[in-house]
């Protein structure tokens, strides 16, 4: 009897390991009938619409706007010129380098080369438009309206017209 008994569990293991890996765990399935992960499908860095301001008005302005009609409403104070270093140093620094000529760490990785903000164009140009660039971005450099707000955006320019200041008494 011990012996039907214990060849009849025999049987009944080998049909247990024998059956197919689905029959054993049904629950396996939801590895690839899931949901599918889509990693960075929305940018990482997009507000929603109207939640930080980047101008004072209703409506957006845009860069040519911006170059007409803003001037930078914060003065040269050493806690500004700190604040605007500090963020240049973050966000800027890494393509425009650290003394504002375009020599960045990072320029052997970009297609295009970045602006020489010390010496280059953007010294005669209005305050308004290195904000409007800075919020907006520029033909190969990104959009940093979300990153920094108004505020911090001016502490940037007033930094970058100390650069350009510095530069102009290297020369």
């Amino acid at each position: 009897m011990s012996f039907r008994l214990a060849s009849a569990g025999l049987v009944a293991l080998s049909l247990i390991f024998a059956a197919p890996a689905a029959w054993s765990f049904p629950w396996d399935i939801d590895m690839y009938r899931g949901a599918t992960v889509r990693p960075l499908t929305v940018a990482p860095r997009v507000m929603p619409e109207g939640t930080l301001p980047t101008t004072g008005g209703e409506l957006p302005m845009t860069r040519e706007q911006m170059t007409a009609s803003e001037h930078n409403p914060l003065q040269p104070t050493p806690e500004n010129l700190a604040a605007g270093k500090s963020l240049y140093a973050t966000n800027c620094a890494p393509c425009h380098g650290d003394s504002g000529r375009g020599d960045g760490p990072v320029v052997h990785l970009l297609r295009t080369k970045p602006k020489d903000l010390a010496n280059g164009v953007s010294k005669d140009l209005p305050d308004g438009y290195l904000y409007g660039t800075i919020r907006d971005g520029g033909i190969a450099m990104p959009a940093y309206a979300d990153a920094m707000s108004a505020h911090e955006r001016w502490q940037v320019v007033m930094f970058v017209r100390s650069l350009q200041h510095a530069g102009v008494a290297s020369k």
